[in-house]
C-alpha cells in the first residue's frame, strides 16, 4: 500500500483495501509496533473547537516523533481575509502535513488543492472520516470483523457523521441503516446515499421507526442532536425524543450489540447514562481510538 501524497478528505476516494490496511496498521501501533517519521511537522487548523480531535492529533505527533503547531483561524491573517488557498500554499511551506478541521467541505476541498503536501480532514460541514476510521477500528476490535454487520445510525442522519458512517462501513462491507424522523432535515442526502451506494459492498437503508430499525443491530450508533450553531434546538429535541439510545431502545437489537457515540455526548438526550456507562457502550474505546487511527493516517500519508 502506498499512499504517501494523498489527501484524506472524504473516504469516497479510498479503496476498501486502503482503508483496511491502514485500520490494521493502527491495530498493530496501538499493540506496540510503532512507528517514527522523524522530525516531521504537522500544522492543524481549527476553525471549529473540538477536544478530542486536536488531543488526539497532537500527542499522536507528539509520539511518532513530530511536532504540531496549533492554529486557530482567529488568530492567524484567515480572521482578516486572507483566502483558505493563499494559507494553504503557506502552510505546505513550513509543514510536512496539514490537519484541518473547517466549517465547510468546499474550503477544506480547496485548502488540499493549494497545499503541495497532505491534508487530512478532521471535520466538515459533509464528513468526519477520521472519526469513522476509528469506529471501524473498534468495531474490527470487539467483534472481529465489519462486513455483515448491522450498523444503524440513530436520530439526527442529516449531517457529517451519519454521512461518514454511511460511507465507511458500507464500502467495508456491512449493512447501514439511518433510522431518523420522516423529515428531510433529519434524512441522509440522496447525494451521499448515491455516492455511498456506488463504492458500497453492504447494503444502505432508510429506516423511520426506530424499533424496527434496530431489530437484529450489531452496532448502535448515535450523536449530538443540536450541533454548535444549529437553530431551533428545542423543537429538534422535540423531534428526535423517540430516537433517545435507552435501554428499551437497546434490548430490540442484538444481546451483544455494542453503542457507539463520538463524544461531546449530552446525557439525558440522544443517549442515557445507563447506556453510555453501561456494559454495551464502548464509547471510550472508540475516543482512545481517534489517537492511533490517526497516528496510522499521517504514517501512511507521510509513507514512512
Amino acid at each position: 500500500m502506498n499512499l504517501k501524497g494523498r489527501d484524506f478528505l472524504t473516504l469516497l476516494e479510498f479503496k476498501r483495501q486502503e482503508l483496511e490496511e491502514i485500520i490494521n496498521l493502527a491495530q498493530k501501533m496501538k499493540n506496540g509496533k510503532e512507528k517514527n517519521i522523524g522530525n516531521k511537522t504537522m500544522c492543524m487548523l481549527f476553525q471549529k473547537p473540538s477536544t478530542r480531535t486536536r488531543i488526539s492529533f497532537e500527542a499522536g505527533m507528539t509520539q511518532l516523533g513530530g511536532h504540531a503547531i496549533y492554529l486557530d483561524f482567529r488568530t492567524t491573517q484567515l480572521g482578516r481575509g486572507e483566502t483558505i488557498a493563499d494559507t494553504g500554499r503557506v502552510l505546505s511551506r513550513y509543514s510536512d502535513i496539514i490537519m484541518a478541521r473547517l466549517y465547510k467541505q468546499s474550503d477544506i476541498e480547496e485548502l488540499a488543492k493549494a497545499s503541495d503536501v497532505p491534508v487530512i480532514n478532521a471535520l466538515t460541514d459533509l464528513y468526519h472520516p477520521c472519526q469513522t476510521m476509528a469506529d471501524m477500528m473498534t468495531v474490527k476490535e470487539k467483534r472481529g470483523q465489519i462486513r455483515e454487520l448491522k450498523v444503524v445510525f440513530v436520530g439526527d442522519c442529516g449531517f457529517n457523521m451519519c454521512n461518514s458512517t454511511i460511507i465507511g462501513f458500507s464500502k467495508l462491507g456491512a449493512d447501514v441503516t439511518a433510522v431518523c424522523p420522516d423529515k428531510k432535515e433529519y434524512k441522509p442526502s440522496p447525494d451521499i446515499i448515491k455516492a455511498a451506494t456506488e463504492h458500497a459492498s453492504g447494503k444502505i437503508s432508510i429506516e423511520h421507526d426506530p424499533i424496527a430499525g434496530v431489530k437484529d443491530a450489531d452496532v448502535i450508533y448515535t450523536d449530538t442532536w443540536v450541533s454548535m450553531g444549529q437553530e431551533n434546538a428545542e423543537q429538534r429535541i422535540k423531534d428526535l425524543q423517540p430516537y433517545q439510545v435507552n435501554n428499551n431502545l437497546i434490548r430490540h437489537a442484538k444481546p451483544d450489540c455494542i453503542v457507539m457515540h463520538c463524544l461531546p455526548a449530552h446525557r439525558g438526550q440522544e443517549i442515557t447514562n445507563e447506556v453510555i456507562d453501561g456494559p454495551h457502550s464502548v464509547v471510550f474505546d472508540e475516543a482512545e481510538n481517534r489517537l492511533h487511527v490517526q497516528k496510522a493516517i499521517i504514517v501512511s500519508l507521510l509513507g514512512v
